[in-house]
């Protein structure tokens, strides 16, 4: 029969035998954790869309500290709802490291390879939705998709969409975003046979709530196999169109 001090040793080296393992498993899909943060590395392999930072809400030193990171521009990091505030406040040289846009609150350091096809229209109903349509249109920057914005093309002057329709009808993917009452979704569905990612966004007074009735109109569409993401959400909507995107160049 083994002694006590046999036995302490066999579970220690049975414990680090398993923490050994559990590292190596963590490494393969995790980053270093920095002030709570672990990244997640292998998200693009899964899924074909690489992790991104949104900054809402996170400490300001941890968002330096990752900016710091990331500046180096072979593995590009996204940043989403970075206030312009708080670009403008960390040193003018980790700035310049960066593309910002001030209006979609969003900074890269570099692009993603360009993909070989697929072009994403994002199409917005008024400039005042303009977060929201700069959020996915330069997310789409990023993901090396190529794009073009049409905005302004509310259907209180339906003229505008009908001078736009043809040139849009030749993109692969749309983005509709539009607040209020979100009848642009509606009227897009019912003029296009592309794949179409509809987002409300919380422009609007009173009723509008938020964006929750540009929401709710959205869902209730009478225009079929329009898909609806959440509110404000042109980061979702730009990696929507990208897994289209994606599909369109798996065999280049």
């Amino acid at each position: 029969m083994p002694d006590q001090g046999d036995q302490r040793d066999q579970r220690d080296q049975k414990e680090q035998s398993g923490q050994s393992g559990q590292n190596s498993q963590n490494g393969q899909n995790q980053g270093r954790s920095m002030h709570g943060i672990i990244f997640d590395h292998g998200r693009k392999a899964r899924i074909g869309l690489p992790e991104a930072v949104f900054c809402q809400g996170k400490d300001r030193g941890a968002l330096l500290a990752l900016l710091e990171e990331h500046q180096n521009r072979e593995n590009p990091i996204l940043f989403t709802r970075l206030e312009p505030e708080l670009f403008y406040s960390i040193p003018a040289g980790l700035q310049a490291r960066y593309q910002y846009h001030e209006i979609g609150r969003v900074a890269f350091a570099a692009c993603m390879p360009s993909r070989p096809r697929g072009k994403v229209a994002v199409v917005s109903a008024g400039t005042a939705d303009g977060r929201v349509t700069w959020e996915a249109a330069k997310t789409l920057e990023y993901l090396g998709i190529e794009y073009s914005v049409y905005e302004d093309n509310g259907v209180a002057g339906l003229w505008r969409l009908t001078s736009n329709l043809e040139r849009i009808n030749t993109y692969d993917v749309i983005i509709v975003i539009a607040g209020l009452d979100a009848a642009l979704a509606s009227v897009m569905g019912g003029l296009t046979s592309r794949p179409i990612f509809a987002v409300p966004s919380s422009v609007g007074y009173g009723v509008a709530r938020n964006g929750e009735t540009a929401l709710a109109s959205m869902l209730v569409s009478c225009a079929p196999g329009v898909p609806v993401l959440n509110i404000d959400n042109g980061y979702g909507a730009a990696c929507a169109a990208a897994r289209v995107v994606n599909l369109l160049c798996r065999d280049d």
